[in-house]
């Protein structure tokens, strides 16, 4: 009897186990040594950066129909946005063996109530903006949840994580 009562908190143990997980869905594919690694979706289909340890996430996308640089500010997950005060951010583009200073700039949106200042959204009109467009970028710093983060170098499409 008391066998048969172990064996079934054994079982339940392991099913609630099982059902716990970690809560969200990401891939968990072994890639180096047992370390697993969580994959994440752009929302808008840009490239992601992460910032510190699954913080934040920065999402870019270049919108060749109107010649912009698009970022946006997101969890770690990339599933919610996130609103942050400043009303610009600059990144040193590296492309076509050529550097510029790009200045990405707080967009409100009346549909969020997301204003300047107050934003997840940044933009800048780029002459290079065209599908398929690669170029090396560093951004100079950021502040999300009270961490700043500087001199955040990634490449474009690939991103980072």
């Amino acid at each position: 009897m008391m066998f048969m009562k172990m064996r079934t908190f054994g079982i339940w143990v392991l099913v609630l186990g099982f059902l716990a997980g970690c809560g969200k869905e990401h891939d968990h594919a072994d890639h180096d040594g047992g370390h697993h690694h969580h994959a994440h979706t752009a929302p808008h289909g840009g490239s992601l950066v992460m910032l510190g340890n699954h913080e934040a996430q920065l999402e870019f996308v270049v919108d060749s129909e109107n010649k912009l640089l698009v970022m946006y500010v997101l969890d770690g997950h990339a599933e919610h946005f996130l609103r942050i005060p400043q009303e610009s951010v600059e990144l040193e583009i590296s492309y076509e063996g050529a550097k510029e200073t790009v200045t990405l700039m707080a967009i409100g949106n009346a549909a969020t109530g997301e204003t300047v200042g107050d934003t997840s959204q940044f933009q800048s009109k780029v002459s290079w903006a065209f599908d398929g467009v690669k170029f090396g970028a560093r951004l100079k710093e950021i502040a999300v949840r009270g961490t700043t983060y500087s001199e955040e170098a990634f490449s474009f499409p690939e991103g980072r994580h």
